[in-house]
């Protein structure tokens, strides 16, 4: 692998931005420029969430545009179906198998759509699993994002030590062994 560009999408307090900051920590073990954008909705009210993470030999821009993502790791289903545009022809999305109303569906004003999996499967490279399940099995749902980066890790042959390292650098000590345990759940899981 000499780049990747790669989105995390969600919903805030998902752990979106803890994510983006390991994955730019685990870049430069790689001896990868790396370039980290973050851009927020209404996230402290559970509003969308969006990172851009670009590393290679040389990055200039942290923006990924549509049809540029390799990957997208989404922490949500309706974030899937929102972000799929920016997925590359034959670039891969993880997905969270969670819904999380927004808004519009909270007040009424609209519905969660139906079967999304399905139909992002029937056209795209998905791999989904219950990350909030394992990261329960772990001692916090909390743990979901590093789950989910475990996940990655795998999928695109990225050395799980490497991870590690940049959990310890990255994570509070407190939590830090349910975050590696997360880590290696996500990276050992098959579907």
């Amino acid at each position: 692998m000499d780049k990747l560009n790669l989105l995390i999408v969600g919903v805030g307090g998902q752990g979106t931005l803890l994510a983006s900051k390991i994955l730019g920590t685990v870049a430069l073990k790689m001896d990868f420029d790396v370039k980290v954008s973050e851009v927020h909705g209404m996230s402290q009210r559970g509003g969308s969430v969006v990172t851009y993470v670009r590393f290679g030999k040389k990055v200039y821009s942290p923006l990924i545009e549509k049809g540029e993502a390799d990957l997208i790791i989404a922490f949500e289903e309706l974030e899937a179906l929102r972000w799929i545009d920016y997925l590359t022809g034959d670039g891969k999305m993880i997905i969270n198998e969670q819904e999380i109303d927004p808004m519009p569906v909270i007040i009424g004003k609209a519905e969660y759509p139906e079967n999304i999996l399905e139909t992002l499967k029937a056209e795209h490279s998905i791999y989904s699993l219950d990350a909030l399940k394992i990261a329960r099995r772990c001692g916090t749902i909390k743990a979901v994002n590093i789950v989910l980066l475990g996940v990655m890790a795998r999928l695109i042959g990225i050395d799980r030590q490497i991870f590690a390292d940049a959990i310890h650098e990255v994570v509070p000590a407190k939590v830090l062994d349910v975050n590696l345990k997360a880590f290696e759940e996500g990276y050992n899981y098959h579907r």
